[in-house]
């Protein structure tokens, strides 16, 4: 009888599969993916697991946060839609990060972590995780220095 994975053993799998995952998204997408790619990707299976669609409203968002996935039922195949801050209805070809970021909720559940989201956009856009961070960073200073009074 096998023994089952170890908590640290599962998470490192979760994270090796996302990395994996991001890989191919590069390969098949890359090396720049920009809006129109990210449409394509949303469509594809082997990269989002359930269907996922994008609208621009802050009304589920918490505060700061730039973006985050719906389910649209109790079933993650009923899809997701992905909430987007309008803030970057004008900045197009910087949603791809920010997406790439949340879709590891979409592939993965609850069971990821802010690690594995990290790999997994970094690995689809072909850049080390620091600097896909740092990257991700800029873009909520950006949000949040917009909401802030003048």
């Amino acid at each position: 009888m096998a023994t089952p994975p170890s908590a640290q053993e599962a998470r490192q799998s979760l994270n090796a599969s996302a990395a994996a995952i991001g890989a191919d998204i590069y390969d098949k997408y890359g090396p720049r993916i920009g809006w129109k790619q990210l449409l394509l990707i949303l469509q594809d299976r082997t990269c989002v697991r359930y269907p996922c669609e994008i609208v621009f409203d802050a009304a589920p968002l918490e505060a700061g946060e730039f973006a985050h996935p719906v389910a649209k039922g109790d079933r993650a195949e009923d899809g997701f839609t992905l909430y987007v801050h309008p803030f970057f209805m004008a900045q197009l070809d910087q949603v791809p990060l920010l997406a790439l970021y949340q879709l590891v909720l979409v592939n993965y559940g609850a069971f990821a972590a802010p690690e594995d989201a990290e790999v997994f956009g970094a690995a689809a856009l072909g850049l080390g995780r620091d600097e896909y961070y740092r990257a991700l960073c800029g873009l909520a200073d950006k949000l949040e220095s917009s909401a802030s009074p003048a």
